[in-house]
């Protein structure tokens, strides 16, 4: 038998749940979209990369380059994740060729220059180009230095060879690093 205590309990508990649902909900809700998928803060960078429309030709590559593994692991990774459109900016046959089994040496390189150690958001990258009047370095797995640069409020990477991309999604946190969106493939 419920009593008024027992049932004003019981509301209060439903409410609780009902807001900690929503609060939840509301979490999941700020989840960028990325190539037509919502990147979940809880997946590792290959859980989430795999669903995105605009990375098809950045995932083959990891997975050609056997770094499917070491993507999934603790991390954590900040990674500059070079859309399909990037990719198609470089010279005709230039990932079919990287993509075969005698290239992958060459294919590790280049996406191994795309990942840094550590977690840098683009406020992180904001304020280390900022120590350095305007333009920072910050040091990739592949061994080679990045350029960062800032101008208002985008964010620039800069590969050894002089060209540019643009961050166009900041932020994609996962469970093992954060993931910024470019507009171009860089190069060791």
């Amino acid at each position: 038998m419920l009593t008024k205590n027992t049932g004003r309990t019981a509301k209060a508990l439903a409410l609780t749940l009902a807001l900690g649902l929503g609060a939840s909900g509301a979490a999941y809700a700020k989840n960028p979209m990325v190539g037509g998928a919502p990147m979940y803060a809880q997946k590792t960078i290959v859980e989430n990369a795999v669903n995105s429309k605009d990375h098809t030709t950045l995932v083959a590559a990891v997975k050609a380059a056997g770094l499917v593994d070491t993507l999934n692991g603790p991390g954590p990774f900040t990674v500059f994740a070079p859309t399909n459109a990037a990719f198609a900016k470089l010279p005709p046959g230039t990932v079919e060729s990287l993509v075969q089994p005698q290239n992958k040496a060459a294919l590790t390189k280049i996406l191994t220059y795309h990942v840094v150690p550590g977690v840098y958001t683009a406020k992180d990258l904001m304020a280390l180009a900022m120590k350095g009047g305007g333009q920072g370095q910050i040091n990739t797995v592949e061994g080679e230095p990045l350029g960062i640069t800032v101008q208002g409020k985008k964010v620039y990477v800069t590969d050894v060879k002089g060209n540019t991309a643009t961050v166009t999604i900041p932020n994609v946190m996962q469970s093992n690093g954060v993931i910024h969106v470019v507009n171009a493939v860089l190069m060791p």
